[in-house]
């Protein structure tokens, strides 16, 4: 969830490629990497809203700011959404 695609970097990455083709592939995967970091990243907000109401529930204060943290953390993330290429 780590990568970042910069407009300069497709470009250098796409010269060296001789074929369509790989120019295609390299920009499907980048695609690709992003639905899956965004998927990622929903399902672990979700995770994280579960935890929290169980926690609550529970009366564990320990675990609740542990997840509330984490959920805070990511939702501060600038969405794939808004990204564009630079």
């Amino acid at each position: 969830m780590d990568k970042y695609y910069s407009y300069t970097d497709f470009l250098r990455a796409v010269g060296q490629y001789s074929h369509k083709n790989q120019c295609e592939q390299l920009l499907s995967d980048i695609y690709l990497d992003l639905f899956l970091n965004r998927l990622q990243r929903l399902y672990r907000i979700e995770q994280l809203k579960m935890l929290i109401d169980t926690s609550l529930d529970q009366k564990n204060e320990a675990a609740f700011y542990e997840y509330a943290s984490e959920l805070k953390e990511l939702q501060e993330q600038p969405n794939e959404e808004n990204v564009s290429f630079c």
